[in-house]
């Protein structure tokens, strides 16, 4: 749910077209290596990776689902984005997939790009990790 940028509370329905779709966002997770990363640094959406050449290692599906218990059905999705930003300018950023996973799309990021990936749940115990971009 959106949250409203004026004083009114939380923005339902159409809102005000003109108004910027804001929503909660920690810090990004900042990689140097590659690394599985966990559940919760997952959901929240954001990486930076800055170091030596490896595979971000998505959790398995079974810690995934840990973390969003209330995610039963098929077809529910979030999306993530990884931005390389390696100060060497030599090291790629991987997405790797753990057990229960599938990955459609290359994973690869290179230096000074960003990508766009979406998790879907498609089965019991199945998820797909999509490159959008």
């Amino acid at each position: 749910m959106p949250i409203s940028n004026g004083s009114g509370g939380f923005q339902v329905g159409d809102g005000n077209l003109n108004s910027a779709i804001l929503f909660p966002q920690g810090d990004p997770t900042a990689l140097t290596a590659g690394a599985t990363v966990t559940a919760a640094q997952l959901v929240s959406g954001l990486f930076t990776f800055n170091g030596t050449a490896g595979n971000m290692v998505l959790p398995t599906v079974a810690l995934l689902e840990a973390e969003l218990p209330s995610v039963q059905k098929p077809n529910v999705a979030f999306d993530f984005y990884v931005i390389n930003i390696d100060a060497a300018g030599s090291d790629a950023i991987t997405v790797a997939v753990g057990a229960g996973w599938t990955l459609v799309g290359a994973g690869a990021v290179a230096v000074n790009t960003s990508a766009h990936f979406r998790a879907r749940k498609t089965g019991d115990g199945a998820w797909t990790c999509y490159r959008i971009s």
